[in-house]
């Protein structure tokens, strides 16, 4: 946004300095990007009144003037057509350099003598126009500085605003702001005696068939317009901001936009098919040509300003050449009105085009604001370009809101803040600035925005208004506290680390996988259709036709991890992910989350080893329980976690080898499991190998109470070792007569370990043979043969009682 600050003194008392007023400005949030003296170079060049004119005797296009500048008079030759005695001009004397760089010299042209030059617009970097010199008016005076005589002197100050203020796209908007830091009343050119518009007796009309991305349309019918250059006031005030002046209408209606923020566009009435104006979206296959000249398609979302036979206009973006006020217009039609913003940004962007009243548009235009702005263009019009204002005109308020009013607690605004403001002071701030303040209490305060403040929708936001007037600069500073203390940890993020570590070390990659996986998952398992596991939550819009629900296992996911790598030769794969799964819940809109940690192996028990010094052993069930069991001792709930073998039918997975499943279950609880693939699944998901997995309930792992840490000191006296091969029937599980031993609470007893399992014909058919050892220590004393064989022999016959079993004897 660009004004002066000449113009904007026009609406407030202002005897700031203009960095001060800058700075200000910056502080209140908007940002000033650059401040620039106009027209400093011009202050060398003079005013000169010509005298007299000749011809050049050897240049038919050149004449020869004679002018004074003060008490001097000088020769000048110029080429201009519309030099005449009597004219006050800008003269370049010797010496000065001009804004285009060129140096002015005493010169002789065609043999006559040229002490300087008469200057255009152009050449003075005004404007673009060079059809003749500058014609100055008769306020001037010969030898008055050109700066002093066109009131040039001025300072040009550009704001970059944000996109959430469109209020302050005009120079009353900034005004505003300026007027609520310095105290000010704000002076506006239009008071509030407006004419009522209804519509009667105009000989034209306004229909709106699209309220929604119209909610307002004003209109005036000016007749006997002369259409003429504007006055050099006018032209000044918009050269000085970088719009150039085309004519009286054009250029009232841009002033018009710049000082209010509020578009105008004005047709030629005479152009009009019908007088008629409707608002409307374009039909199939319609176009139209913009005033750039531009033939442009139109599509059934774009907002049109029609007549009764065709679009003349562009909504909120451009008019179009077919109703262009032309040197010939006598009598116009003037539009102010309200469009939606986002119908004016979809057509801006899809169009290409990019106007400053489509700028304004886009952000939001004050709804209210319509029928002001054009009582201000229309005043212009009548005193400028001679209109004749018809009394009555189109007002049409089509879909406008009643203004909303916010709550705001002035306790909210003093602990956001940090500041102790009453609510007198806050009051006076939002004042300042045209809000309506009615106080409920000391501590509540009803607000009521203006229209041109379309940004502020909530409390926060009148907060930052209090924010911004109050200065932010003023805002207390504070260190913060930052106490002394070791942050909390979340349990379930450092077993995360810790679990992942562990398996790493064991030589695991950890996989991720999408939560969506593909439903046929569960035919590949060879689940049965009442399986509880095919009760998965579907997606609405799935990434993909294999991304159709949320997964309720991992296990799914890791075997195709594994076909991937097995189909690229990557035979021996050890693959963890520690992930979610999700079970719908009866009559809850979200499902059950539940946090798994699964594994897989495949391949080599020593992937990456010598096979000259290491055999190429696969992997077996045994080596997935010792890992799940390195697990529970990271987690130290070994001893509260039972391992069970299970073959029922009934109660092992289809997708598992009855042989295979091993349960862990702490209490009453299942902790999870492992197992053998089914080969036919592995075929199902193309892999031609053995796979074992694991899968453990993680929140249950992270809710278990880990066994305390006890610290045992180094042994003092020296332990005994003793064997036993004990006898028992195929049923008995290996693993319960370790229990048994644990069980019995033997004092001496430091540790027992499996070290062999024989079947054969020495142990007879349905037999086997466990051999244990066991370690016996005493922390008190050096144990003898008598003390251990007796708690040796108490355990040999527990064995044989409890397991059916006898010892074997030696062969």
């Amino acid at each position: 946004m660009k004004f002066t600050l000449n113009w904007l003194k026009e609406y407030v008392d202002l005897d700031l300095p203009v960095d001060v007023v800058a700075d200000k400005l910056t502080m209140l949030g908007l940002e000033v990007d650059n401040v620039t003296e106009l027209y400093q170079e011009l202050d060398s060049t003079k005013v000169a009144e010509i005298i007299t004119v000749r011809p050049h005797p050897d240049a038919d296009r050149l004449t020869l003037c004679d002018v004074t500048v003060g008490e001097e008079t000088f020769q000048v030759v110029c080429g201009a057509p519309n030099v005449k005695p009597g004219l006050l001009v800008p003269i370049a004397l010797p010496g000065i350099t001009m804004p285009g760089g060129l140096k002015v010299k005493k010169a002789a042209i065609r043999g006559q003598e040229s002490s300087g030059m008469l200057c255009s617009e152009k050449d003075l970097g005004i404007s673009e126009n060079h059809s003749g010199i500058m014609e100055l008016p008769d306020t001037a005076r010969a030898g008055q500085s050109l700066s002093e005589a066109l009131s040039l002197r001025d300072t040009l100050i550009e704001v970059d605003l944000t996109p959430n203020r469109p209020d302050c796209t005009s120079v009353i908007g900034i005004a505003r702001e300026v007027a609520g830091f310095t105290s000010q009343k704000l002076n506006q050119p239009v008071k509030n005696d407006l004419p009522h518009l209804t519509g009667e007796g105009v000989p034209f009309s306004v229909e709106i068939l699209d309220p929604a991305d119209c909610p307002r349309y004003a209109a005036r019918l000016l007749k006997n317009v002369t259409i003429a250059p504007s006055p050099w006031w006018l032209r000044k005030r918009l050269l000085s901001v970088g719009l150039r002046p085309i004519n009286n209408v054009v250029d009232i209606t841009n002033l018009v936009m710049l000082e209010y923020g509020q578009p105008l566009h004005a047709f030629d009435f005479d152009r009009l098919a019908g007088g008629k104006i409707v608002v409307r979206r374009a039909r199939a296959g319609e176009d139209i040509v913009t005033l750039d000249g531009e033939k442009r398609k139109l599509d059934q979302e774009m907002l049109l300003i029609c007549d009764a036979e065709k679009p003349v206009a562009v909504a909120g973006v451009m008019g179009g050449e077919n109703s262009e006020v032309v040197e010939s217009s006598k009598n116009i039609l003037l539009e102010s009105a309200c469009f939606n913003p986002i119908s004016v940004r979809r057509t801006a962007r899809q169009l290409n085009l990019g106007t400053e009243a489509s700028y304004r548009f886009e952000r939001g235009v004050d709804p209210e604001l319509q029928p002001i702005a054009m009582e201000r263009a229309v005043q212009l019009l009548v005193e400028i370009a001679g209109a004749e204002a018809v009394d009555n005109g189109y007002d049409c308020v089509a879909g406008s809101t009643e203004r909303q009013t916010i709550k705001l607690r002035v306790s909210r605004n003093n602990d956001l803040l940090g500041m102790e403001l009453d609510s007198m002071e806050i009051t006076r701030l939002l004042e300042s600035i045209e809000l309506m303040v009615t106080q409920v209490d000391d501590d509540t305060l009803l607000v009521t925005p203006p229209g041109f403040r379309v940004d502020l929708e909530r409390e926060v936001d009148l907060i930052e208004e209090v924010a911004r007037l109050q200065g932010y600069n003023e805002i207390p500073t504070s260190m913060p506290v930052v106490p002394m203390s070791f942050p909390e940890q979340q349990p379930g993020l450092e077993l995360r680390k810790k679990l992942a570590a562990r398996l790493v070390s064991l030589g695991f990659y950890e996989a991720i996988n999408y939560s969506f996986v593909d439903e046929n998952h569960f035919d590949r398992l060879k689940l049965d259709d009442n399986d509880p596991i095919r009760n998965a939550v579907a997606l609405l819009n799935p990434l993909s036709e294999d991304q159709k629900i949320m997964r309720t296992m991992i296990l799914p996911s890791l075997l195709q991890n594994i076909s991937r790598n097995t189909s690229r030769q990557n035979n021996d794969i050890r693959l963890f992910e520690i992930g979610k799964v999700f079970h719908p819940v009866a009559d809850e809109p979200l499902p059950n989350e539940n946090m798994r940690l699964a594994g897989v192996i495949s391949g080599r028990r020593l992937p990456g080893s010598s096979l000259l010094h290491f055999e190429t052993t696969a992997v077996d069930v045994y080596d997935c329980k010792g890992i799940v069991e390195g697990i529970l001792q990271e987690v130290r709930i070994s001893k509260a976690v039972s391992t069970v073998f299970r073959n029922e039918v009934n109660v092992v997975p289809r997708y598992i080898q009855p042989d295979s499943y091993i349960v862990f279950q702490t209490g009453d609880k299942t902790l999870g499991a492992l197992g053998k693939i089914d080969p036919e699944v592995l075929k199902g998901f193309g892999i031609k190998q053995d796979v074992f997995f694991f899968d453990l309930d993680f929140d249950m792992l992270a809710e278990s109470k880990p066994e305390p840490k006890l610290f045992r000191q180094l042994p003092k006296f020296p332990s005994v070792d003793r064997d036993i091969a004990l006898v028992v029937p195929e049923a008995v599980a290996s693993g319960e007569l370790l229990s048994a031993i644990d069980n019995a609470c033997e004092a001496l007893v430091e540790s027992v370990e499996i070290f062999d399992i024989y079947r054969g014909d020495s142990v007879g058919a349905g037999n086997k043979s466990v051999a244990v050892t066991l370690t016996y220590r005493s922390a008190g004393q050096t144990l003898d043969d008598n003390t251990v064989n007796k708690v040796h022999q108490r355990l040999i016959k527990m064995l044989e009682k409890d397991f059916q079993g006898k010892l074997r004897e030696a062969v």
